[in-house]
């Protein structure tokens, strides 16, 4: 059996990029100056990918609740709570060895679900964002999302670009980053002279669409 790992996610990350910058306000509700609060979408997730000497797990986390609030078009603030019993598994094909992967990922060694059952993303400041540099892995990335993720009882800043737009009722978010698993705890299989190595760093995508309250 494969003791592969995981990732983080949480990202969760995550999670996370709540934000409209530049002018995608004007599309949502004219130049509304009064605070909008925004609700996530059922389907809205955190996928995630970690590699390991022999190969890789990807997957994706559940995204439970939030509450994104913007005024004058831009993200003042927001909360996203991940619950860890809603990790999944995309590449094993075999339903045993998936829920052996999934199992041992809910334990001690990785996310511990029976201590710490959500993960928590929490946004500082959005700015806008540019791009070109190395750090925008996200297409048509246009603000910088800064934040909070606690998980494992640890809380780490995050930071990463992401791509904000509204449109009518409704917010897309999309963001690509990594983050390193063992600043939060979990350092099963990190170390690199060991049989079993499982790389630190996890990558993470966010696919979430929310809707104004």
């Amino acid at each position: 059996m494969k003791r592969t790992s995981l990732s983080l996610t949480a990202t969760i990350i995550g999670i996370m990029a709540m934000t409209a910058c530049k002018r995608n306000a004007n599309e949502t509700s004219g130049r509304n100056t009064d605070t909008i609060n925004y609700s996530l979408n059922a389907g809205s997730v955190i996928e995630w990918k970690g590699i390991m000497r022999q190969g890789y797990n990807s997957g994706s986390f559940d995204i439970d609740n939030s509450n994104i609030e913007t005024k004058n078009g831009i993200v003042t603030s927001g909360t996203i709570t991940i619950p860890i019993s809603s990790i999944k598994n995309y590449n094993l094909p075999d339903s045993a060895l998936k829920e052996q992967l999934l199992h041992h990922l809910k334990s001690a060694d990785f996310f511990n679900l029976a201590v710490y059952p959500t993960a928590t993303f929490r946004i500082r400041q959005v700015q806008p964002y540019t791009g070109g540099d190395s750090i925008n892995p996200t297409a048509k990335a246009n603000c910088l999302v800064d934040g909070s993720f606690t998980m494992l009882g640890k809380t780490n800043p995050v930071t990463f670009p992401a791509y904000i737009h509204f449109s009518g009722e409704q917010m897309e978010i999309a963001a690509f980053f990594t983050i390193d698993r063992t600043k939060w705890g979990m350092t099963y299989a990190s170390d690199s002279s060991a049989g079993l190595f499982i790389y630190k760093d996890v990558a993470l995508r966010m696919a979430v669409n929310a809707r104004r309250k």
